[in-house]
């Protein structure tokens, strides 16, 4: 069994770069779903919210909903987040807990917010990294 790399409709197409959005991987008992870190970029590579963090958080989540879309699963199956946060905008704590709060309300996943100097472009002042999500297998 191997690993399958998916391309979702809707966000940028990584494979260019060297990476998968989306894999999955087989077990006996269904597939695990990974997705790449998912930060404010349109489907043209757009910077959506320059400047406004709680604003690249929405597009984030909005992102890794379409990923996760790609091969059946939803944001409520994420367990756990973790948000690469620019530290210059760590201060940013309630746009930051106001777009989990919209993206998830009463029932989110564990999330770990880390302070980073940079991300992969200047202008992104967050990233979202979810952990594995379990698609058991019917039958």
């Amino acid at each position: 069994m191997s690993r399958s790399v998916h391309v979702p409709v809707g966000i940028f197409d990584s494979l260019r770069y060297g990476f998968a959005q989306v894999a999955t991987v087989p077990t006996p008992f269904g597939d695990v779903v990974y997705v790449s870190g998912q930060v404010a970029w349109d489907a043209e590579q757009n910077v959506v919210g320059a400047g406004d963090i709680g604003r690249q958080l929405s597009k984030s989540l909005e992102n890794l909903s379409v990923a996760l879309a790609s091969v059946g699963a939803k944001l409520d199956q994420v367990g756990a987040l973790r948000l690469y946060i620019k530290q210059s905008h760590l201060h940013e704590g309630k746009a930051i807990s106001g777009a989990l709060k919209a993206a998830f309300g009463d029932n989110p996943p564990c999330t770990t917010w880390i302070g980073v100097p940079n991300l992969a472009k200047d202008e992104f002042l967050i990233e979202v990294e979810p952990s594995a999500v379990f698609l058991a297998r019917n039958g």
